[in-house]
């Protein structure tokens, strides 16, 4: 498995590419931004984008969807809970001051259960609501207990916002305590921002989550 994670945009969102070494396809998470970087990035490793994810539809996380759609021809998949937010871009974009993508139609959905595979590579979806309404964590589980690409879920010592549009304190609780922190401990968390951690580690210190 080939895996990159970086940081991209005026927020520094973390975005993820994981590759496969068998058939050289991959899938990018989380490509808000610097789309010259992620294909400079994907050039370097021989690496083809097969799929083209976010964990949900804040700007930051899904700015660059149609920059890097028109490059590679790889489709775009998000939560359907989260349109309102994609098709809200150009009032994200006010909001920080910037410039707003232009606008490019979702290919597909995903939702709780759903698997993308490639090569030896399977990424299942975990629907994890709470800092927006359509939030996803992709759960690659590995032969070492795996990664979580968390998106605005889960941060080291900390959790995603609940405070913008249709964030849920109870809600984003709920998915942490049902679906995450039921992961092995050893399973490596790739924040959408900031450094890594581990389940474990949050369990362990992080205020939201000990018990």
């Amino acid at each position: 498995m080939i895996i990159e994670t970086f940081p991209v945009g005026m927020l520094q969102c973390n975005c993820t590419i994981l590759g496969s070494e068998q058939t050289r396809e991959a899938v990018v998470i989380d490509p808000g931004d610097d789309i010259p970087e992620v294909l400079a990035r994907l050039k370097r490793l021989r690496l083809t984008p097969k799929y083209i994810i976010a964990t949900h539809g804040h700007i930051d996380h899904v700015g660059g969807f149609k920059e890097i759609k028109d490059l590679t021809g790889a489709p775009l998949y998000l939560h359907r809970s989260d349109l309102f937010l994609y098709e809200a871009l150009p009032m994200q974009a006010q909001l920080l001051g910037i410039a707003a993508p232009d606008p490019c139609a979702i290919d597909a959905h995903l939702d709780e259960g759903d698997e993308l595979g490639f090569g030896e590579i399977t990424l299942r979806v975990h629907h994890t609501p709470g800092h927006t309404p359509g939030s996803i964590c992709f759960h690659e589980p590995g032969h070492d207990d795996g990664r979580l690409f968390a998106g605005d879920t889960l941060f080291m010592g900390s959790i995603g916002r609940t405070d913008l549009w249709g964030g849920s304190f109870e809600e984003i609780m709920d998915s942490l305590h049902r679906k995450v922190v039921t992961l092995p401990e050893n399973t490596i968390v790739v924040p959408g921002h900031g450094p890594l951690t581990t389940i474990g580690r949050e369990k362990r210190f992080n205020p939201f989550l000990r018990r």
